[in-house]
């Protein structure tokens, strides 16, 4: 954890260095997506601190259209919050993947489409009190059916809805969840530009 090589600029002056540097780091728990560390810091000020962090592999999100109005979004259970979200597909980038081929396999698994166009939107860190979690956004086009074959305990209903009604769905406070809120608003954005 360092700090930025190249800090922009704030307000027109250079932004002071906070960076903190790593001392000692342990492991608290290691699972098959979660890594929690526990790291203890030397602060800006000379102080020492700790920090309680998750490394994360980062994961991909797909907004994918039907057609030029219609998106595609799963619904499933999530049991930490014990409901069922409306959401756009989504995954963790496995060992040696790339982001896009990471979009196509879960765009795969989880609804059935291949896509003969992706865009690259944006990168989020959805996290960063907590997290290195990084979300790479995804815009795919031109889907066509293929095999769905959803990953071993994923169960999820494909559910496909104009732009316009998810969109109204996350004002209404219906979708909730954030990386949706955040795909759905930057692929209106984008398509709105491309007129």
């Amino acid at each position: 954890m360092s700090g930025d090589r190249n800090p922009p600029q704030w307000g027109g002056r250079k932004p002071t260095d906070f960076t903190e540097r790593k001392l000692r780091s342990r492991t608290v728990y290691r699972g098959r997506l979660l890594h929690v560390l526990e790291d203890e810091v030397r602060l800006a000020d000379g102080r020492r601190g700790r920090r309680e962090y998750v490394r994360h592999p980062g994961a991909v999100m797909i907004v994918p259209f039907l057609d030029s109005k219609t998106v595609v979004l799963v619904r499933q259970y999530r049991y930490p919050l014990a409901r069922h979200f409306c959401e756009i597909p989504a995954g963790k980038i496995d060992p040696g993947e790339r982001p896009l081929q990471t979009a196509r396999r879960e765009l795969r698994e989880e609804c059935g489409y291949t896509a003969g166009k992706w865009r690259h939107l944006t990168t989020i860190h959805p996290c960063v009190g907590y997290s290195d979690e990084r979300i790479e956004l995804f815009l795919a086009r031109g889907l066509a059916r293929t095999r769905h074959v959803p990953e071993d305990g994923e169960l999820l209903e494909v559910v496909p809805v104009k732009l316009a009604a998810a969109l109204r769905w996350v004002r209404q406070g219906r979708i909730t969840d954030e990386k949706t809120v955040i795909g759905l608003l930057w692929a209106d954005r984008f398509l709105k530009k491309q007129g």
